[in-house]
């Protein structure tokens, strides 16, 4: 017998076995709008033009080597990605209390600012802290903080399912409700799934309470400039609570904004009080790094730093980015107006007054099944679509597949059997959180998290 033959099958990663569906079934007009990647009107991926002209820099300059880096990583790259995230002229910098870590992807920088806030926050080995997501949030963000040790990770309100909007009050009570020093995940704009973000009016009373309440905030910007188009407006939530004095953690991702998706490059922000603590905080990050992947990689972080350190070059970059960006945003004037022309059932709204890569469709998970099975039109079970796989040559069949489900009126029944999502925490129940329309219990158990379905409704 084999000393493996304990091991249990994993489940497979939903957004990947999604894709591997896709690209299994032979329908002619198969779509796909699961993966988070950007693709051109048709349906191609899109290598940015100033990426290609970084690439053929760097294969001609006769000066660089294979040699390690820093193990905190590339300097340039560090300095020159923090300064995107906070601003050329933000104080903070000026000040000298802000450093960074180079990171695989913004699920390393996650990660090892995970790592380290459970090492050194609130305590020394504090597995304890509440760590609180988004209810919904990207999957990976449970998967992170609980690999990393954190015990108690809790959902916060954000999804209101009825107006298809944010649950204002929900995450105020939530702010309120939690304990002292716990650990709040904010995305920094263009919110995953649901692409629905705060006002700044609605950011500056987070913050207030935030600040009040001592909880820490650890912000993911994975869209920055992809969301809306620029750079600054989507990196205002963040620039405003350093303004107010945070000492925060910023995870940033280049995968969307420079289209370098298997290149993994991260960053991790650090803003401390002032430069002694920030001298601290990186040693200890440097010590996390070199157990973790010991040195980081190179040829992406080159090709970013370079498009940042180089003037016209940035400009150039920001063109690409726009380019991407006013895709995605014509595609939701699109659907929605074929949903609207077509007579559709409910309201759409929601599609144009969210933004980012991703629509919250409000579509449930029979509907999204029948989308699959019956459609041929892939889509995560929680309705979440992909803008960018929509096309003007497939959005008028999947405006038409939206609009039979709907007018099916296929409903949700749940066998009551649950869901394994594999978020280990300790044995506790938690209060109920509504999702995309829907009522869920979160019972949890030592080695997993089981959601079990209490009551389930679609108010179109």
């Amino acid at each position: 017998m084999s000393i493996f033959a304990e091991v249990p099958q994993a489940p497979p990663v939903a957004v990947f076995k999604l894709t591997a569906d896709f690209r299994e079934d032979t329908h002619a007009q198969k779509v796909n709008l699961g993966v988070g990647a950007y693709r051109t009107d048709d349906c191609l991926p899109w290598v940015l033009p100033v990426v290609k002209k970084v690439e053929q820099m760097i294969v001609e300059d006769n000066s660089l080597n294979h040699e390690y880096l820093p193990i905190l990583g590339l300097p340039e790259l560090r300095s020159a990605a923090s300064k995107v995230a906070l601003g050329d002229d933000s104080p903070a910098i000026k000040d000298g209390r802000v450093g960074a870590v180079q990171a695989l992807g913004g699920t390393g920088a996650l990660r090892i600012g995970a790592e380290f806030l459970r090492r050194w926050y609130n305590g020394t080995n504090n597995t304890a802290t509440p760590v609180y997501v988004s209810a919904p949030t990207w999957e990976n963000h449970n998967a992170v903080f609980s690999d990393a040790g954190f015990k108690d990770i809790r959902p916060y309100h954000y999804w209101d399912g009825e107006k298809k909007g944010l649950d204002v009050t929900g995450i105020m009570d939530d702010l309120e409700n939690a304990p002292e020093h716990s650990i709040f995940v904010l995305h920094a704009c263009a919110h995953n799934p649901t692409g629905t973000d705060p006002t700044p009016d609605e950011w500056k009373t987070i913050s207030e309470v935030m600040k009040r309440r001592k909880l820490f905030v650890f912000f993911d910007s994975a869209y920055q400039g992809f969301a809306s188009g620029s750079l600054d407006k989507d990196a205002w939530a963040i620039r405003y609570f350093v303004s107010e004095g945070f000492e925060l953690l910023c995870a940033q991702s280049f995968s969307k904004n420079f289209g370098l998706y298997n290149e993994r490059v991260g960053n991790l922000t650090v803003v401390a009080q002032d430069k002694d603590n920030l001298a601290r905080v990186l040693s200890q990050m440097e010590k996390i790094v070199r157990t973790t992947w010991s040195n980081p990689p190179s040829q992406g972080a080159r090709i970013v730093a370079i498009t940042l350190n180089n003037p016209d070059l940035f400009i150039e970059w920001k063109g690409n980015v726009k380019t991407m960006a006013d895709r995605v945003l014509l595609m939701r004037d699109q659907l929605k107006a074929k949903l609207i022309a077509l007579g559709t059932p409910g309201t759409w709204d929601h599609i144009t007054q969210q933004i980012g890569m991703f629509s919250f469709t409000g579509l449930n998970p029979k509907q999204v099944q029948y989308m699959i099975k019956e459609k041929h039109v892939y889509l995560m079970a929680s309705g979440r679509i992909n803008m960018c796989g929509l096309t003007s040559k497939n959005i008028d069949y999947v405006a038409e597949s939206i609009h039979e489900t709907v007018s099916k009126e296929v409903t949700s029944h749940w066998t009551g059997s649950d869901i394994t999502v594999g978020l280990p925490v300790e044995r506790k129940r938690c209060v109920a959180r509504r999702s995309w329309g829907e009522i869920f219990t979160f019972i949890s158990f030592s080695d997993s998290l089981k959601m079990e379905k209490s009551c389930c409704f679609l108010s179109w």
